[in-house]
């Protein structure tokens, strides 16, 4: 049996999103775990850890966020072929290799099988690179990572029986990374599968960054010796953290000539416009869009549609 857990603080996102990918892909027997959120994501994982863990004919735990929808046919047949390989603890349609932090997406990407759904501008979807496969670079694959994107997870039994989410590590940020490690320390692989899921949220990835900042020093702090690469990088603590704050300030420099550069562009447009509103071609027209504005006026109207009909028989309103 295969069950599917999600942690709600949202039921309506969760009804939209996670709720209707789960009944497209799960099957008869398969078991929805829907848990309101207790409060962080760490200790309601946890918990639907160990819900799960209670079934004796488990097969997979299912985790996926409340506004990740997991699509396309096979879900479930995926999970079991890649789940036949023993050494197998987790999976991902999201990983890359070559992580050092809770920022995973600085190492190499080798699997990005989602799209993003986001509402701002009126809303779009962005493919990431694996979505279509025809089009997906070379260096994409399935296989063995250093860590997933938690939004979809899948967990093997031996994993769900015995490892845990680190609750001290904050509430939300570095949860799957650092769970990631855990299976890896204990002997067993993490992989991508090839299976799609949409993931609806903000372009913006958060509104403070203070928690994700605390996040990545707990990980990297708790993992730092335990994990070859993890947490390390050329010279001591005391150079990195230089650096560090170099690279931040010089990414807050970077910010500040965007909008230098902003301010130019709009300077420039505002005279383009000036000049063209002062050429003797718009003096000229003047007279030509002052008729369609009060033309257009005049159709806004509510009795405007009545005075033309009435015009078109031959009888007038009053």
């Amino acid at each position: 049996m295969i069950a599917f857990g999600s942690s709600i603080t949202n039921p309506d996102i969760y009804r939209d999103c996670a709720r209707r990918g789960i009944t497209t892909v799960a099957e008869p027997d398969s078991e929805v775990l829907a848990l309101r959120s207790i409060g962080s994501i760490f200790a309601s994982y946890n918990l639907l850890l160990e819900q799960a863990a209670a079934h004796d004919d488990l097969e997979a735990l299912v985790l996926l966020h409340q506004d990740a929808e997991i699509v396309g046919a096979g879900f479930c047949d995926t999970v079991r072929r890649v789940l036949a390989d023993p050494e197998v603890g987790v999976i991902g349609c999201v990983g890359a290799i070559g992580i050092r932090s809770i920022a995973w997406w600085d190492g190499s990407v080798a699997q990005a099988s989602f799209l993003h759904r986001y509402p701002e501008h009126g809303g779009g979807d962005l493919p990431a690179f694996s979505w279509t496969w025809d089009e997906a670079p070379p260096y994409a694959r399935v296989g063995e990572v250093d860590s997933v994107d938690g939004f979809v997870i899948v967990l093997s039994p031996w994993v769900v029986r015995n490892i845990r989410f680190d609750e001290s590590l904050g509430q939300l940020h570095g949860y799957d990374f650092d769970f990631c490690l855990q299976v890896r320390e204990a002997g067993y692989k993490v992989v991508t599968a090839d299976f799609k899921a949409v993931h609806s949220h903000s372009l913006m990835p958060f509104v403070d960054p203070e928690s994700w900042v605390q996040a990545h020093i707990a990980v990297a702090e708790k993992w730092d010796g335990r994990m070859p690469g993890v947490g390390n990088a050329t010279g001591t603590w005391l150079e990195r953290a230089r650096r560090g704050e170099a690279m931040r300030d010089a990414a807050l420099l970077v910010d500040h000539a965007n909008e230098l550069l902003l301010e130019a562009q709009l300077r420039e447009l505002e005279r383009a416009l000036e000049a063209m509103q002062n050429s003797i071609s718009w003096r000229i027209t003047r007279p030509l869009r002052q008729i369609r504005d009060v033309r257009e006026a005049f159709r806004a109207r509510p009795n405007w549609r009545r005075f033309r009909t009435g015009a078109q028989t031959g009888t007038t309103t009053r």
